[in-house]
């Protein structure tokens, strides 16, 4: 099982070292690239950054290409939900940086330091200064355990765990298979988070556990979210909620996780609707959706909005001030749910957007929105949610994807990983859009 895969990640984390090793012929790293100017410079290895190395590599040639990022390990995140649920193996998610770098493309391992977009330079926290012609920012958010009191040191203690970190996510699990009777706390935090369905997915899987495993009678489930909603878009969210009082799942919405006594096994939450109201809980097993971030970096840096996101265009993702900059991703300010599947449709639109700037022309794709969130509702069901920036469903397969599916399960848990590492990654997918049209005969 997920919560017994200790020496598996470390195994894991032993190949890619050595992985790295091996390829220090194909990748530059450490800051001693023999160049410091490049015609497109990428900050940040995770999928926004990795795919769109590809797709610039194949524009402008990989000895014009570099890519800042200071992670060994590349971790595929979203199956972490499935991990926290020991469905899969922490050590399945992760493969070597080294290994996901298009190969020639040249990897400075150091982080962003500081950026000064007037004269086209970035400098690395190794003292490196790189300038560059055009930047695609990719650098993702920050999670913020800090900021929730008696946290990340609670994590020390048994019965809490957090899906959105490979260093807490098998906590979860370790906390779902010792659960004996008491409340299952499930937390959703005050702040933009990516993959905004995960918090609720580990909720159903726990809840389709604890009924397999004849525990469920002894276990009061609670769903605590800061939002005044269950799911952004109705129509999935008329299908949670049907979920929700079928399987006798408790929400209380407006609810923001403040503190973890993990000593007690204590929660405590304010009352977003009535402010200084608080309401604490004692749990049987918690699972923490930590507060979430821009990168800190970006501040002060001139391209970041009032909030501290990248500021970029919503339809093309050039940024609102300096034509020779793009971004991608988390660490965007897109009003579009944060996910892989936004990535790879922003991935397409990018792509055709520096391709235009590359020939001094003038953008002409748009980015809708779209996104994708695999609302995972048990061991071997999903409900697909597909949707744009106005929250209107934008699905891909001509059936209602609000309907609980096994077909959509297996391609989440199966194809989707694969179509990640070897489509995404690889700059060689960009979305559903086109199967879409193809499979509503052209009328999408």
């Amino acid at each position: 099982m997920a919560g017994q895969l200790h020496p598996q990640l470390l195994l894991s984390r032993q190949y890619c070292r050595f992985f790295s090793v091996i390829n220090s012929q194909i990748h530059t790293s450490s800051g001693l690239a023999a160049k410091d100017h490049f015609k497109v410079l990428v900050l940040g290895g995770g999928s926004g950054g990795i795919t769109m190395a590809a797709r610039m590599k194949r524009k402008v040639g990989a000895q014009n290409v570099a890519i800042v990022e200071p992670s060994e390990v590349h971790y595929y995140q979203p199956i972490w939900t499935l991990v926290g649920a020991g469905a899969k193996s922490v050590a399945s998610s992760g493969r070597s940086t080294a290994s996901v770098i298009p190969s020639g493309v040249t990897w400075v391992k150091s982080k962003v330091a500081e950026f000064d977009p007037k004269n086209n330079t970035v400098h690395t926290d190794c003292g490196k200064k790189i300038s560059y012609d055009y930047l695609i920012v990719a650098l993702g958010l920050v999670l913020h355990y800090e900021k929730i009191k008696g946290l990340p040191e609670g994590f020390e203690h048994p019965k809490i765990g957090s899906n959105y970190s490979v260093k807490t996510v098998e906590k979860t699990w370790n906390a779902l298979k010792n659960f004996k009777e008491g409340n299952a706390l499930f937390t959703y935090p005050n702040t933009p988070i990516k993959c905004g369905g995960a918090p609720q997915k580990i909720m159903y899987l726990s809840d389709a556990f604890l009924r397999k495993t004849g525990k469920r009678s002894k276990a009061n489930i609670i769903y605590n979210t800061s939002l005044p909603v269950l799911f952004g878009v109705k129509k999935y969210a008329d299908a949670l909620w049907d979920i929700v009082k079928k399987r006798d799942l408790n929400i209380n919405l407006r609810h923001n996780l403040i503190e973890v006594r993990a000593d007690k096994q204590e929660a405590v939450f304010e009352n977003l609707d009535k402010p200084g109201e608080t309401v604490v809980y004692k749990y049987e097993m918690i699972h923490v959706t930590p507060p979430m971030g821009p990168p800190a970096v970006l501040k002060g840096s001139s391209l970041e909005d009032a909030a501290g996101w990248l500021d970029v265009n919503k339809n093309t993702l050039q940024h609102k001030t300096y034509a020779n900059v793009f971004g991608i991703g988390d660490c965007t300010n897109l009003p579009t749910s944060k996910t892989a599947a936004a990535v790879a449709a922003q991935s397409a639109v990018l792509d055709r957007t520096v391709s235009r700037i590359l020939k001094k022309q003038t953008p002409d794709k748009t980015y809708d929105g779209y996104t994708s969130c695999p609302l995972v509702t048990s061991y071997n069901t999903v409900i697909l949610a597909e949707f744009d920036y106005d929250g209107q469903p934008l699905e891909t397969f001509p059936v209602d994807q609000s309907k609980e599916s096994r077909v959509m399960y297996h391609m989440k848990a199966d194809l989707m990983p694969h179509l990640y590492w070897h489509g995404l990654l690889k700059g060689l997918w960009g979305g559903p859009g086109p199967y879409r049209t193809i499979m509503h005969l052209g009328m999408k």
